[in-house]
């Protein structure tokens, strides 16, 4: 049992490491483009447009999914405060958790849009550079993903105690 709980501290802390180690890699690494110049065909030009517009409708499917999920949480948060309620604690991180999920699938939303930014004749400065973006946002899911359970998890333990009060 102890070696099973040092083991999974040791990759919890070992993980992020990693992540941010190889974000400091791929962000270190830096190709010139000494190469010929290749020409773009004109079906390259139009895929390139056309995926441009559906980068910028997903980062702005991002930007409404977290926008309208701040607004929602603030609301809540302000109905909680100004309510008479004992769970004030407990109902804050229900709102914190809701939000924190949000924020997941706005990241996700991101990277999809990065990841459609290199879809069309990407260079290699290009891949390098959606690795580290790419990086970068799963470093920050991560440990918004592990919050989550967390909290998750807390209220689930204090959800028994908060009941005996009554």
């Amino acid at each position: 049992m102890k070696t099973e709980g040092s083991r999974n501290s040791l990759i919890t802390l070992l993980l992020p490491l990693a992540l941010i180690l190889g974000l400091v890699l791929l962000l270190s690494l830096n190709v010139e483009g000494g190469g010929e110049a290749r020409e773009t065909t004109p079906l390259e030009t139009w895929l390139k447009v056309i995926v441009g517009y559906l980068a910028a409708g997903t980062e702005i499917a991002a930007a409404v999914v977290i926008g309208t999920a701040v607004i929602r949480g603030i609301a809540a948060y302000l109905q909680l405060l100004f309510s008479r309620s004992k769970q004030h604690f407990d109902a804050t991180e229900v709102v914190r958790l809701q939000l924190g999920r949000v924020l997941a699938l706005g990241l996700e939303f991101t990277v999809a849009s990065d990841i459609l930014r290199t879809a069309v004749a990407p260079t290699r400065q290009d891949i390098l550079n959606l690795g580290a973006i790419v990086l970068l946002r799963t470093l920050l899911n991560y440990f918004l993903e592990r919050e989550i359970q967390q909290g998750e998890q807390r209220r689930l333990l204090e959800r028994p105690s908060i009941e005996n009060i009554r």
